[in-house]
């Protein structure tokens, strides 16, 4: 396995993206968009250095507009030629959470103990009569909690907010 690129959310296998551009025999770059998904539906690109603050609770960097709010995020790693996206590699859709100063909200344990509880058990009785499931739930809860998925028409505006 190469080196793992750590974007905030997932990480990308820099080997296999690395074998991915010599296959194709160009060289490209890897870029990451990221947008704030409005009430409304509409997109606001959030700059990457501003997002990487955010993420990294540095002091300084707030977003007073959602002070106090949830909000929905994408976060779209593209292939580039010269800057410009030329192919979708993997979306991350996710919420925000702000304080009501503006700043990202910490924490982040609940996701990591739902993350934990979605593991299936190691060991398995044979003879247990009763089934398991809790890491099904798990999974059900944190996709709840934790994710979205993009209507059409949101998916229809990154695509048109990244190839025009």
């Amino acid at each position: 396995m190469g080196h793992l690129l750590d974007f905030g959310m997932e990480k990308i296998d820099l080997g296999r993206y690395v074998q991915t551009i010599a296959r194709k025999g160009r060289i490209m770059g890897l870029g990451i968009r990221i947008f704030i998904v409005k009430d409304d539906g509409s997109l606001e690109r959030l700059p990457f250095g501003r997002y990487n603050r955010l993420i990294r609770h540095d002091a300084r960097e707030r977003m007073l507009k959602y002070a106090g709010k949830r909000v929905r995020c994408a976060v779209i790693v593209v292939e580039s030629i010269n800057r410009k996206p030329v192919e979708i590699l993997k979306c991350q859709y996710s919420y925000l959470s702000f304080y009501s100063d503006g700043m990202l909200k910490k924490g982040g344990e609940g996701e990591v103990k739902l993350a934990m509880d979605m593991l299936e058990p190691v060991i398995i009785e044979r003879a247990k009569q009763v089934v398991d499931a809790r890491h099904k739930f798990a999974r059900k809860l944190y996709a709840r909690e934790y994710r979205w998925e993009p209507s059409p028409g949101i998916e229809a505006s990154i695509h048109k907010a990244l190839f025009g």
